[in-house]
């Protein structure tokens, strides 16, 4: 292989659980709420499907249906999409809603996945070329800063930048051309079956690993290296 795109969130990061999410905002804000109400609170947030990077919701309502479906097609439409599932949960103030939204794009929402930085640092050695696939919309290039991980990374292809989303192979054209790559010398490593899997359209070959918070899955990349070697 001679470039390996990665997705990232659920794949080389993952984002901080719902409860530690609303815990930080309303410590930022100054609301407190009791710990019983705080942790059920968490949970709606949970269900509703509001913390991007977390659970799925458990129903999209149906008003928002149409925005769901594009959501990581533009900035706007995935900040609507995202605000709008937290809306259906009550908070003590209104102006909470779009500091969640703020909150789960700063670097201290994510932790990387404890053999991210091998990886990547690996393959970096290797000379093989390193891109980050994501449907998103926002930029987490200062995550990866953050985490001392953006030096390793030789491209970034987001959908909200390009307004397409996987699975259209589209996106990962546009990684592989920004690599130099030839599709049938990829591999595409993501945990969306159905998002990560469009890269096959290219004949890029594909991995995949399983979205689990960061303390259950400590070595699932390092196959990774032995597919790409």
């Amino acid at each position: 292989m001679t470039a390996v795109l990665f997705d990232f969130s659920g794949t080389l990061f993952r984002v901080e659980s719902a409860e530690s999410w609303l815990r930080a905002v309303l410590a930022e804000s100054g609301h407190v709420l009791p710990g019983p109400e705080l942790a059920r609170t968490a949970r709606a947030l949970e269900a509703a499907g509001a913390l991007p990077g977390g659970a799925a919701p458990v129903e999209v309502p149906a008003d928002l249906a149409e925005v769901w479906a594009a959501r990581d097609k533009s900035a706007e439409l995935h900040r609507a999409a995202y605000t709008g599932l937290s809306r259906r949960v009550p908070l003590p103030d209104p102006g909470l809603h779009d500091a969640l939204y703020e909150r789960h794009m700063s670097p201290a929402a994510w932790s990387p996945y404890p053999d991210a930085a091998r990886v990547l640092r690996t393959l970096r050695e290797r000379g093989t070329g390193i891109g980050v696939v994501s449907n998103i919309g926002w930029d987490p290039r200062p995550v990866f800063r953050e985490h001392g991980l953006d030096a390793y990374v030789d491209a970034y292809v987001l959908s909200y930048e390009h307004g397409v989303q996987k699975p259209d192979p589209g996106l990962f054209s546009v990684a592989c051309a920004a690599l130099g790559a030839d599709p049938r010398q990829v591999l595409m490593v993501g945990d969306n079956r159905m998002a990560d899997g469009g890269a096959t359209a290219l004949g890029c070959r594909v991995h995949f690993v399983d979205h689990l918070p960061v303390a259950q899955r400590p070595d699932a990349l390092l196959r990774v290296l032995d597919l790409a070697g």
